[in-house]
């Protein structure tokens, strides 16, 4: 028997397109932390400049340049620590940093993003998003919550948008979820979950090695896939209603929930790379959140939107076409999973 369906071609285009990330949180912005020593003159620095990095031998070619008027102190130090080189300097000049230029260069030739964070001595503090399009920022002497809050704003859009992982667990609840009611339900409860999660673990309330919740996120990946193939061989979906439904074509928002918290850990494992401004903890931590949520429903949304223009067009489809997007879907994690526990060792 063949049916006309356009649900599975746009579900295994998504799949295979998120997929095609080969894996996950590959869109990771560089860090630059520069950290005034108290009580010294001329005002001194230590920087910690963190460039991406894949393996121990290759990061991007991003160079951070000062001004010609600030001064080496102490000779880069680098070293491939947890993905990352990671190059320690001390620096000083008369006056301080105020009014001078930090620029990285090769950052117009990238995909990615550095945060800028400066902290005085006097407790004041600056944080600024160098992007491809402006890879150099002068130092300015009162820095506003506005730029911190759209900072973080950016960075949790980014985040979520280039964690494969994530958005393949939000397809995969698209997937099963019957109804816009269940549908609704489910996001909102994946939202306080992670929400939940990510506060504690960066407030520093919880603390939950970052390899293992990477496994077990893949793992959640792979057990709503499973739900799914389950629903459409004797469960329900809005594919298939039969009897004995799995549990999360049942209760979708329990499923979304529990993982929801294993999520939020992975998005605190990310915000604790970048780190927060210490005088402005709840407004980064706030809005980091918020975008992360705007990414969601961004991505959500060009789901339903690409569903919606191609719903009326007829295609021809085999029954079985329906187990490509979770056996896609669940390929992918599992390797993911397989990956992350081998990197235990």
């Amino acid at each position: 028997m063949r049916t006309t369906k356009t649900i599975p071609a746009l579900a295994l285009l998504a799949a295979t397109l998120l997929a095609s990330g080969a894996s996950a949180h590959e869109m990771r912005p560089g860090y630059l932390e520069i950290r005034e020593v108290a009580e010294s003159e001329p005002p001194t620095y230590n920087v910690l400049w963190k460039v991406p990095a894949r393996g121990e031998s290759a990061r991007l070619g991003l160079y951070l340049r000062f001004a010609d008027d600030v001064e080496i102190v102490r000779e880069p130090v680098g070293a491939f620590v947890g993905g990352a080189h990671v190059q320690r300097m001390r620096i000083r000049r008369e006056g301080g940093l105020d009014g001078t230029a930090v620029t990285i260069d090769g950052l117009e030739h990238t995909f990615t993003d550095v945060l800028l964070r400066l902290e005085r001595a006097d407790g004041t503090e600056l944080t600024h998003r160098l992007t491809p399009e402006a890879p150099s920022v002068m130092i300015e002497a009162e820095p506003g919550l506005g730029s911190v809050a759209w900072t973080y704003f950016v960075l949790g859009v980014e985040h979520i948008l280039g964690g494969i992982d994530h958005l393949l667990f939000v397809l995969a609840l698209l997937l099963v979820v019957a109804g816009w009611r269940k549908l609704v339900v489910t996001v909102t409860a994946f939202t306080v979950a992670h929400s939940i999660t990510l506060a504690l673990a960066t407030l520093g309330f919880v603390n939950v090695p970052g390899p293992p919740v990477e496994a077990v996120i893949a793992l959640s990946i792979v057990f709503v896939a499973a739900e799914i193939v389950h629903g459409r061989h004797g469960g329900a979906t809005f594919v298939s209603r039969r009897e004995n439904p799995g549990l999360t074509a049942r209760a979708p928002w329990i499923v979304a929930f529990t993982f929801g918290l294993l999520h939020g850990f992975g998005f605190a494992g990310a915000l604790s790379d970048i780190g927060l401004p210490q005088t402005a903890i709840p407004l980064a931590l706030l809005t980091f959140n918020v975008g992360v949520e705007a990414g969601q429903l961004l991505f959500i949304g060009a789901l339903l939107v690409v569903w919606a223009a191609v719903r009326n067009i007829r295609l021809t489809l085999a029954n079985w076409a329906w187990d490509l997007p979770p056996y896609a879907i669940g390929s992918v994690a599992a390797f993911w999973m397989i990956e992350r526990v081998a990197g235990f060792w």
